[in-house]
């Protein structure tokens, strides 16, 4: 870009040159800094000051280019997306845009990388949304399959399988077949906002269900409206020779509805399904941390209701109470027996590694008082996470045993390998012996973390 001169320059002098500046190269700005996602109930909603705000929330990678917006200053985008049809309205501003070397992004593109046809292209559409589709949720489970909340094969007693805190005021609808597609549709853009890593289920697969957590309540005039508190999406295939598996491959609590009791709610009605139609088992596809300790904490309370176990967990606990497990053999000698992991597959649904976690938690509960077991319950842990993560067999003839999860069992596929020369993989286990070790003791504290506060609250919770 050419420099202005000044009158005063005489342009015809020959020594004189004229100096040719370059503007700064436009570094972007990042996604995250300069769009605002609202999620809103009504229209009186858009544009108020108190709003749902969704925070955080990572876009940066739904951009190209390192999640960077490129030509723009003063840029400004607010989303509002609806919980009534969950179609979603963008407001664009910016005080203006130039190409400053890379390009100008298409916004409206990239915005529909996330929002696809949900995306309203005028406020005032968006804002008709509201009273047009204020049935939307109630259409869709008016010939859904509403579930029963009856308490199913291996509870004794309600108050044994349901939390103290259910939530009176939700209920949950199955859906299956086509409904399940046009449903999901319009929830693909919460499930890549707010479910990381995941990505859109195919809903031209009949073996997907979604359940819906529904709640009726009254508009400003007293009519009846269905609002969906959250969702799950269920894998239902087949294990030879004759019966079915549950694989919970998403769920989500929208959060304004977050901490409040549902998402518990919801996973304990999955559970019942699995019981009642006498499924093989349930399993988690990869769940969050969050997920699992929801997921641990409803577990360790039915198994501590559920009798077959009990003589099993007692034998341990008193075997860990007056002896080392400094051996290898500890699996065998503190692990569940294989009659209690086949119990609880067949009356629980709960598959084995869950089973085998929530094992140690109701160890730890069994220890009275704990502290004084403490350093032999930490050798326990260990042995676990290190046949876990560096391998079930890696102390033996160079061969490694590592967990891998598959398409076909994401809870027991595993490869195995082994070194061509025993000698070189000693000198490669012997460089990073120390790393290893101090790489496991850090999960094994974060184990036990995670034990402490599931105890902590299955104990308060039976109190």
């Amino acid at each position: 870009m050419g420099t202005k001169h000044h009158s005063s320059d005489p342009i015809d002098d020959p020594k004189k040159r004229r100096r040719v500046g370059f503007s700064k190269p436009d570094a972007g700005i990042e996604a995250n800094e300069c769009i605002t996602i609202y999620l809103v109930s009504s229209k009186e909603d858009v544009d108020s000051p108190n709003s749902f705000c969704l925070e955080p929330v990572d876009l940066n990678h739904f951009f190209e280019d390192d999640g960077k917006i490129f030509g723009y200053q003063g840029l400004k985008i607010t989303i509002w997306v609806s919980l009534i049809s969950f179609h979603a309205y963008a407001d664009i501003s910016f005080e203006s845009s130039s190409d400053g070397g890379r390009g100008i992004t298409d916004l409206k593109s990239a915005l529909q990388n996330i929002f696809a046809e949900s995306l309203v292209d005028e406020k005032d559409a968006f804002l008709q949304t509201f009273s047009t589709e204020s049935h939307y949720v109630r259409s869709v489970v008016s010939n859904a399959e509403a579930l029963q909340h009856k308490v199913s094969n291996g509870c004794s007693t309600e108050s044994n399988c349901l939390s103290k805190s259910e939530p009176f005021d939700a209920e949950v609808f199955r859906i299956v077949g086509m409904p399940v597609g046009h449903l999901y549709s319009r929830l693909v853009p919460l499930v890549l906002l707010l479910v990381d890593g995941s990505n859109p289920i195919d809903i031209l697969d009949p073996r997907w269900e979604i359940y819906l957590l529904i709640q009726e309540r009254k508009d400003t005039q007293e009519e009846s409206l269905s609002r969906l508190l959250g969702f799950a999406a269920v894998y239902r295939f087949h294990r030879y020779p004759e019966s079915k598996r549950l694989r919970l491959g998403q769920i989500l609590v929208l959060p304004p509805y977050q901490r409040k009791g549902y998402g518990r709610f919801l996973l304990e009605v999955l559970n019942r399904v699995a019981i009642s139609e006498n499924v093989y088992d349930l399993t988690v596809e990869e769940p969050e941390d969050s997920l699992q300790h929801v997921r641990s904490c409803i577990d360790v309370e039915r198994l501590l209701v559920f009798d077959p176990i009990q003589q099993a967990l007692d034998s341990v606990v008193s075997r860990l109470k007056h002896e080392n497990p400094s051996k290898k053999s500890y699996t065998c000698k503190y692990g569940p027996p294989l009659s209690a992991v086949e119990d609880v597959r067949k009356t629980l649904k709960i598959n084995k590694k869950q089973f085998e976690q929530c094992w140690e938690i109701l160890i730890y509960l069994s220890l009275n008082p704990v502290d004084k077991y403490m350093e032999t319950y930490r050798t326990i842990v260990l042995h676990r996470v290190k046949a876990e993560v560096v391998g079930k067999d890696s102390e033996g003839n160079g061969k490694q045993v590592i967990d891998v999860p598959t398409e076909y069992d994401q809870e027991m596929s595993f490869v195995m390998f082994k070194s061509q020369n025993g000698e070189s993989s000693s000198i490669e286990k012997a460089d990073n012996q120390s790393n290893v070790e101090e790489q496991l003791q850090k999960l094994v504290d974060e184990r036990l973390d995670q034990i402490k506060l599931i105890a902590e609250k299955v104990s308060v919770h039976r109190q």
